[in-house]
């Protein structure tokens, strides 16, 4: 699989994760409990798939050199650089504009690097499946079998099997579904033939630039003529101006959910999650006997349980005496306590604070 690079999305904040996760220090950068941040889990999986020189980044510029510092065996040529956000269908487009140049014959395998995939060799053995499924000129995305009605994911309805690869079925996408509420959300779970949306997808290069031209054509445009000047003296110059024209929309919205020939792989045990809130960690990282979730250094509980503490201050002990089912989250700014159920809300109050000028608390 000489032609086949993986494509890493690193651009994102996780607004969910706030207070933790700011502007200057988003999700992905987060160890979160673990040993190594979410970036660099996301890299590591890829060994033994992807040599170093067929992984790209795709970030924002002013997160380039934290990521970088992270994994210094990935060149700084790598690394492609967002001038601004503008979704994910720019992040897309800008990465097939680049390996179309070097190789027209790509397939890339556009991953995220804020998500949590505990099993690792079934990772592989989808994205291998998923390669021969591409080459056939479908577009690719890898669905997560629901395990629970969830509400933070979009789903995506099957329809019939289109064939198998590496003893995998794939099928054809009937469409794609919004975050449902909690009563959609269960009904979907028992009808059955949904899966969850993981916001990874497997294509031909060329394949992608032709939905591009198809269905964004302005955006088409626009990388045509970054691709004709990218790796030249003037390449960065063009970069820049041309991208603040750019109409921000994401690749699900600007072509997935239009595009002919879509293909779904369905994953089942890939022990997925988005870390898409607070009340996500403890799906993948362990509890005390009473489901609790100590990420904080000194604490003193009673009669507590299913409650998440986390605080990044040394020397400070956090002590609860009967709470259940609450996040407490403290910086060295900020105070966060919501229900675990409330999680998700977490967003509104950074949508608010911004709203209100107070961008020094985000």
């Amino acid at each position: 699989m000489q032609d086949y690079y993986a494509v890493i999305m690193a651009g994102g904040g996780g607004t969910r994760l706030w207070p933790l996760s700011r502007q200057s220090r988003p999700k992905q950068m987060l160890r979160l409990g673990r040993e190594r941040t979410l970036f660099q889990q996301a890299v590591e999986r890829l060994e033994g798939l992807f040599p170093p020189e067929r992984i790209l980044v795709v970030t924002a510029r002013e997160q380039a050199s934290h990521l970088q510092a992270q994994v210094p065996y990935l060149s700084p040529q790598n690394f492609l650089l967002e001038p601004m956000p503008k979704g994910t269908a720019s992040v897309v487009g800008l990465a097939a504009t680049v390996l179309a140049r070097q190789n027209p014959r790509s397939v890339m395998a556009v991953l995220t690097a804020d998500h949590v995939i505990q099993n690792t060799a079934h990772f592989h053995r989808l994205l291998r499946a998923a390669y021969q499924v591409a080459q056939e000129g479908y577009l690719v995305t890898l669905g997560v079998l629901p395990t629970y009605p969830a509400t933070g994911y979009g789903y995506i309805q099957r329809g019939e099997q289109l064939g198998e690869q590496n003893g995998l079925p794939f099928y054809r996408v009937v469409k794609f579904k919004e975050k449902p509420d909690e009563a959609t959300a269960r009904a979907m779970l028992e009808a059955g033939g949904f899966d969850w949306n993981s916001g990874m997808f497997i294509w031909r290069v060329d394949r992608i630039l032709e939905e591009f031209e198809r269905w964004m054509p302005d955006l088409a445009a626009i990388l045509s003529r970054i691709g004709k000047t990218w790796g030249s003296v003037e390449g960065q110059t063009v970069l820049q101006q041309l991208w603040p024209h750019i109409r921000p929309e994401t690749i699900d919205y600007g072509i997935m959910e239009r595009a002919d020939r879509v293909a779904v792989l369905s994953a089942e045990g890939l022990g997925w999650n988005d870390v898409g809130s607070w009340d996500s960690l403890f799906e993948v990282l362990p509890q005390d006997e009473h489901g609790n979730l100590i990420l904080a250094e000194e604490t003193l509980l009673l009669e507590t349980q299913g409650t998440l503490l986390f605080s990044e201050q040394s020397g400070r002990l956090m002590a609860v005496v009967g709470l259940e089912d609450i996040v407490v989250v403290d910086t060295s700014d900020v105070l966060l306590i919501c229900k675990r159920s409330q999680a998700q809300k977490v967003r509104e109050v950074v949508k608010i604070l911004s709203q209100s000028g107070k961008n020094h608390y985000l």
